[in-house]
């Protein structure tokens, strides 16, 4: 005999919801982060933060991962990704995608704060944000050395070639 299937949602639903105000800050200079989701209810498949960058913020050197796609959404303002040697001007509404070995960099050139959604498949690089505030916080400049010492610890390394 076969079993009638309900639609009753389980007992116990992994469903995550943060708020607005919800969610761990990540301060990284003039960008502030907001993880979204960090992994842990996804099965470590995706993690989603939600960064404001300041007006006139350069972002990490270009640099390529070997293990995760990398997703931008532009909320509002303006961010200029530079991929490889091809600069792209993305504004609200737009979607970049980065996959693995793709080399990138971002940057808000205006006088305006970018604020973006960024999505990590699978979750290895928020770890990444948190050492790199821990550098911060314990009063060493962010360099960009400090930056790729922090990177290499989540399959990420430098695109010297392009530098």
């Amino acid at each position: 005999m076969i079993e009638a299937k309900t639609n009753e949602p389980p007992a116990d639903p992994a469903v995550s919801v943060v708020g607005p105000g919800d969610g761990e800050t990540i301060l990284l200079g003039t960008t502030r982060m907001r993880v979204l989701e960090d992994g842990s209810h996804t099965g470590h498949r995706l993690a989603i933060t939600e960064s404001v960058l300041a007006p006139h913020t350069q972002g990490p050197p270009q640099h390529r991962h070997a293990l995760h796609d990398e997703g931008f959404y532009i909320i509002s303002g303006a961010v200029r990704f530079t991929v490889g040697d091809e600069d792209y001007d993305a504004t609200a509404g737009t979607l970049v995608m980065i996959p693995p070995g793709t080399p990138h960099t971002f940057a808000n050139l205006t006088r305006q704060p970018a604020v973006m959604l960024s999505t990590f498949t699978p979750d290895l690089y928020v770890q990444y944000f948190r050492d790199l505030q821990h550098v911060i916080a314990d009063g060493r400049p962010p360099t960009p050395q400090a930056t790729i010492d922090a990177m290499s610890r989540y399959a990420t390394e430098p695109a010297t070639d392009l530098a």
